[in-house]
């Protein structure tokens, strides 16, 4: 029996800290957002003179968003692991591919924005401006439409498995059907309509934390 023990190891388990790290993705992500947002406007003749002025921000967005993002891959394997046995791989598959896709556009829209940066660092030729507003549009359409599909595809499909397996509340599951139906069908630019998704990942992940202190085992056994 000791050989084997030795031979299988000891199965690893997910540390409770780990509930934490949806809340840590939401306050980044939020804030990356509203640095990017406030910092490159819509309005396509001020952007490059607002760019100029703004760069310090832009470069601390682009600097918090990989600390976002291992956040985020933290929050999935911790959805994953409340599942266990539960989970189906058809649902599963969707979750994670929607959230990785999401992931990778956020990342892409944010380089997109370190690239502007170091573009309208110095004088501007005409060539410059259109290459820069070019840029700018694409990572708008990238943040707001691509992304924000793929975070809805996420919330549906985390939303179905909680349904079919009861592992949160009917309200939540409800809730999350809703505003998942906002960020898939509304296409906006519209800083707050972006800010659903960091939302609710921070209330999930009070869920789960507050299940997981209920639910923690006795030290005494």
């Amino acid at each position: 029996m000791t050989d084997q023990h030795a031979l299988t190891g000891r199965r690893l388990t997910t540390p409770r800290a780990a509930a934490v790290a949806g809340l840590l993705f939401g306050v980044l992500f939020a804030t990356v957002i509203v640095l990017a947002r406030t910092s490159l406007p819509q309005a396509g003749d001020g952007t490059l003179v607002v760019l100029a002025d703004s760069a310090r921000r832009l470069t601390l967005a682009a600097v918090l968003m990989p600390f976002a993002g291992i956040a985020f891959l933290w929050f999935l394997g911790v959805v994953r692991d409340r599942l266990g046995d539960l989970e189906d791989r058809f649902f599963a598959s969707v979750m994670l591919g929607s959230g990785l896709l999401f992931l990778a556009m956020a990342f892409t829209a944010m380089a997109l924005a370190a690239g502007i940066v170091a573009v309208a660092s110095g004088t501007l030729d005409p060539t410059e401006r259109v290459v820069a507003g070019f840029a700018h549009r694409v990572m708008l359409q990238v943040s707001s439409v691509y992304a924000l599909r793929m975070a809805a595809v996420f919330m549906i499909s985390s939303g179905t498995i909680w349904l079919r397996t009861g592992l949160m509340p009917r309200w939540l599951v409800v809730g999350t059907y809703l505003l998942a139906l906002v960020l898939l069908f509304v296409v906006s630019f519209n800083l707050w309509v972006t800010l659903l998704f960091p939302a609710w990942v921070c209330l999930i992940s009070v869920m789960i934390l507050l299940t997981t202190l209920r639910h923690r085992p006795d030290p005494r056994g």
